[in-house]
């Protein structure tokens, strides 16, 4: 009996190690970040930026010539005990290219994170959003900004 009581919390702490981030080659990241729209190229990016603003996102630069455009959401953050200040943001980027007829919109989403302690350490962390239901959400936004600017008198 003892032995079992002294296995669980083994088994415990190495299945609460596991990750459950499912690895996608990168064919497939391509596949979800990536949409085509029967829109011009200018269409396409003034829906991105509008559906970016909607979210909540502050756009840091926007360049129709490249079709680029870098946004970031608000800061969240505060104090968390024995780690310091924490905060926490979401960068976004888009590219807005034209391929035949069509034009096509690649979203790119990173969760950033960065303490620092009262003795001026500082950490950073970066980690993709990598669902691609996240990413099917947003490119229905884009898709509804879209069709409503091709609808509009």
């Amino acid at each position: 009996m003892k032995k079992v009581l002294l296995f669980l919390p083994l088994a415990f702490l190495i299945l609460g190690c596991q990750t459950t981030d499912k690895q996608y080659s990168s064919l497939e990241i391509q596949a979800f970040q990536s949409q085509k729209f029967d829109c011009e190229k200018e269409l396409g990016f003034a829906s991105v930026v509008s559906v970016f603003q909607d979210y909540g996102y502050i756009i840091a630069s926007a360049d129709l010539n490249t079709g680029l455009i870098s946004a970031n959401s608000p800061t969240d953050g505060g104090f968390v005990p024995f780690v310091g200040n924490v905060m926490k943001t979401q960068r976004a980027t888009a590219f807005i290219e034209t391929l035949g007829s069509k034009t096509k919109i690649r979203l790119n989403f990173v969760d950033a994170s960065e303490s620092s302690s009262g003795y001026g350490m500082k950490s950073q962390q970066d980690k993709p959003v990598m669902d691609p239901q996240f990413y099917t959400d947003i490119f229905a936004k884009i898709g509804d900004a879209i069709f409503i600017r091709q609808n509009v008198e």
